[in-house]
């Protein structure tokens, strides 16, 4: 396909305008990421000399005293409390366990044995046993609830009031 010499002349010069454009746009590029990397250096600088000793003081003010408190809550209530029934549970099991306990029962059942046989048969349901883990796990729930409400419950004496006074503070 043959184009005229004015259609020629005017690609030529279009073409050239198209490359002038994509060097100015290359070099528009280069300054804007040089610039770019300057702000993300500045940024840096910033936030290690401004923002995280703010947030670092924030921390230690607001949220390590909470953490300090709950996790002394949870060491001197929870954590004794969840002891405590598990140790009463596992006692009641030892001595259910134990040889006398053992022959005890045997005596009853036997003795027990000799009863139905001249009573009329009765129906079997729970027993004491079964109302005594009951009650027991009943407690146990009751204590780990009661933790844990101690743990997460609002404590207006964790909060102290800001002064509204212009002096610094003491350092400790």
């Amino acid at each position: 396909m043959s184009l005229s010499r004015k259609r020629q002349k005017e690609l030529n010069r279009l073409r050239a305008e198209a490359l002038d454009l994509w060097g100015a746009q290359q070099d528009v590029l280069g300054r804007a990421n040089t610039v770019a990397q300057k702000a993300g250096q500045q940024a840096a600088i910033y936030t290690r000399e401004e923002v995280a000793p703010r947030l670092r003081e924030s921390y230690d003010q607001y949220v390590r005293p909470v953490t300090r408190v709950a996790g002394d809550v949870i060491s001197h209530s929870v954590v004794p409390a969840v002891g405590n029934v598990l140790g009463t549970a596992l006692s009641v099991a030892d001595v259910a366990h134990d040889a006398r306990v053992q022959a005890a029962i045997k005596r009853l059942q036997a003795a027990k044995g000799e009863l139905t046989k001249k009573a009329k048969p009765q129906k079997s349901g729970p027993g004491f046993g079964t109302y005594l883990a009951l009650a027991l796990a009943g407690a146990a729930v009751i204590g780990i609830a009661y933790a844990v409400w101690q743990t997460f419950r609002a404590d207006d004496e964790l909060w102290v009031a800001e002064d509204d006074s212009t002096e610094p503070p003491v350092a400790e």
